[in-house]
């Protein structure tokens, strides 16, 4: 039995910190990668950085109304696509025969009826709790940039002469949010837990 560590494991070990801290929350990506970049700029060693997305939600754009027509074009278009790739790849291939443009033409032909007859198949299985196209994606509310513990107060110095202001208003929620600890722990009943020594 071999005792290397599988690829998953590998990968996780990767995306965790041991004592993770966090550095502040962002609304976007682009603001976390931005103070990440910013620590990467000053020479901080950002293989301890890990930036975490939360309260994932998924978004549906809806794009339009499916009927069988538009079903019956799509995979038209999808399988004449794929038949010109597959085309053109044994076209590549088989220099013996000089078929060429027309074996592309075939497949291009073969690959289109394959897409109707598909799709109309798709569409009929699908009609009726379903009658329209989208595009979906998960996207993440908030980012979480979270450190390594023993690199917290270096990179919170840093981040503070990033955006002051910034740093003035994660004090503040950190500030609020301990106390809204300490009050449930109080009507918990629960012994309060010391403050976090300052960074």
């Amino acid at each position: 039995m071999s005792t290397q560590p599988s690829a998953l494991s590998r990968s996780r070990a990767v995306l965790t910190l041991e004592y993770p801290m966090s550095l502040g929350r962002y609304d976007t990506y682009e603001a976390a990668q931005k103070a990440v970049d910013y620590l990467s700029d000053h020479e901080f060693p950002v293989q301890n950085v890990l930036i975490v997305g939360t309260d994932l939600k998924q978004l549906e754009r809806v794009t339009g109304r499916l009927t069988r027509g538009r079903a019956a074009i799509g995979g038209l278009v999808s399988g004449a696509w794929l038949g010109l790739f597959v085309g053109m790849i044994f076209a590549l291939l088989d220099t013996t025969s000089g078929a060429g443009f027309s074996s592309i033409l075939a497949t291009i032909a073969f690959g289109a009826l394959f897409g109707l007859v598909w799709s109309l198949i798709g569409y009929q299985l699908t009609r009726g709790p379903r009658d329209f196209t989208s595009v979906t994606q998960v996207v993440a509310t908030q980012y979480e940039v979270l450190v390594e513990h023993k690199y917290a107060g270096q990179a919170r110095e840093m981040l503070t002469q990033m955006d002051p202001m910034a740093a003035a208003q994660a004090q503040v929620a950190a500030a609020r949010e301990a106390e809204r600890e300490a009050a449930r722990q109080r009507a918990a009943g629960e012994p309060p837990v010391p403050p976090a020594p300052p960074a």
